[in-house]
C-alpha cells in the first residue's frame, strides 16, 4: 500500500468552543495530508466546550475512523488538553495548531520536512497583531523577557504551530500555562531547535480567547526557570539560600556573643541582634522549604477529567 512505510504523522488539535471552524478545520487539514500521501492520525482535543464542539466531533470520528477525540468534563486549558494528546499519539512527528483556522495547515509539510533534521521545529508568526500596537508591544516584551529569562533563542515562544518528533513530545509535563513556554522546556531535553516563519490568517469565526489579562501567564516563567534547573533537586536551591542566610546570621550573632562576653552592651547593637535572629530564622524556614520540596518533587499535578476518548 502506498505510503505505508512513511513516519506516521499525528495532528493534536486542542478545541474550546470552536463549533464553526472545526468542519472547515478538518476539510483543509485532511486535504493536505492526503495530497502528500502522509500516513497520519488527526487528534482533537475537546477542553470543556459548551457550544455543541463535541456533538461535531463525535460526527467525524464516525465518518473517519483517522480522526481520534478527547472530551473534557470541563475546561482545564491549552496545556492539559496537547498533553493529553500526545498521550495517545502514536506517530512518528507530532503537529499541534490552534482550532481557530489561524494556522494554515498547507504548512503542515514544511514542519514534516524539518522534522526529519531536528526534534523541535517552533512557528514564528510575524506581524501577529495587525493594527493592535498595545498587543504587539505586549508579544514582543513578552518573547524577549522569554528569551532572556530562558536562553532560549525563538522568536514567538507562544506561537500553536509546532512540530515535535514524538519522543520529545511525550517527555513533556504540561499544566497550568506552561504550553507557552514548550520551547524552554524541550530545550531541556537537550535537543536540536528549529524555527520557522509560519502565517497568521485572520479568525473567521468567534472572538480571539487572547486577552491583556493573558499576560499573567509571564509568571510562569519563574516557574519554567525553577523546572529546568531545581524541578529534581529543589533543596539545591532552597538549601543554598538558607544556608547562606543562617551563615551570615549566626556569624552577626556570634560576632556579638563574643563583644558581650568580653564587656560590650547590647544595647547599642540591638537592630544588628534583630538582623541576624532574623536572619537564622529565614535560613531555617528556606532548609525547611527545600526539604518539603524534595518530598514532592515527583508528585504529578491533577490530571484533567476525560469524560469520553474516541479512537
Amino acid at each position: 500500500m502506498k505510503g505505508k512505510n512513511k513516519k506516521k504523522i499525528s495532528i493534536v488539535l486542542p478545541a474550546f468552543n470552536e463549533v464553526e471552524s472545526i468542519p472547515e478545520l478538518y476539510k483543509k487539514t485532511t486535504k493536505v495530508m492526503k495530497k502528500n500521501n502522509y500516513n497520519y492520525e488527526i487528534i482533537f482535543v475537546d477542553d470543556g466546550s459548551n457550544d455543541g464542539s463535541l456533538k461535531i466531533l463525535e460526527k467525524l470520528h464516525k465518518r473517519d475512523r483517522k480522526v481520534k477525540v478527547i472530551s473534557f468534563e470541563h475546561n482545564f486549558g491549552k496545556a492539559a488538553a496537547l498533553q493529553e494528546g500526545f498521550n495517545i499519539a502514536s506517530g512518528n512527528y507530532i503537529i499541534t495548531m490552534d482550532s481557530d483556522l489561524q494556522d494554515d495547515p498547507e504548512e503542515i509539510p514544511y514542519f514534516v520536512e524539518m522534522l526529519k533534521r531536528y526534534d523541535f521545529v517552533n512557528g514564528c508568526k510575524i506581524k501577529k497583531w495587525k493594527g493592535k500596537k498595545m498587543f504587539s508591544f505586549l508579544s514582543w516584551f513578552y518573547n524577549f523577557l522569554s528569551a532572556r529569562i530562558t536562553g532560549v533563542r525563538v522568536r514567538d515562544f507562544n506561537c500553536p504551530f509546532k512540530g515535535y518528533r514524538a519522543r520529545i513530545a511525550k517527555k513533556l509535563n504540561l499544566y497550568g500555562s506552561l504550553h507557552r513556554y514548550i520551547p524552554a522546556l524541550v530545550a531541556w531535553q537537550d535537543c536540536k531547535i528549529c524555527e520557522i516563519k509560519v502565517s497568521n490568517l485572520p479568525r473567521k469565526y468567534g472572538k480571539t480567547k487572547y486577552s491583556v489579562w493573558k499576560m499573567r501567564g509571564i509568571f510562569d516563567l519563574i516557574t519554567v526557570k525553577f523546572l529546568t534547573r531545581f524541578s529534581a533537586k529543589p533543596l539545591h536551591l532552597f538549601g543554598s539560600l538558607g544556608f547562606l542566610s543562617s551563615f551570615i546570621g549566626g556569624i552577626i550573632c556570634l560576632f556579638l556573643l563574643i563583644r558581650w562576653i568580653i564587656g560590650y552592651s547590647l544595647a547599642n547593637n540591638m537592630p544588628l541582634l534583630l538582623l541576624g535572629i532574623l536572619l537564622l530564622v529565614v535560613g531555617i524556614q528556606l532548609i525547611s522549604l527545600g526539604l518539603l520540596g524534595e518530598m514532592i518533587a515527583r508528585k504529578r499535578p491533577e490530571k484533567p477529567r476525560i469524560k469520553r476518548i474516541l479512537k
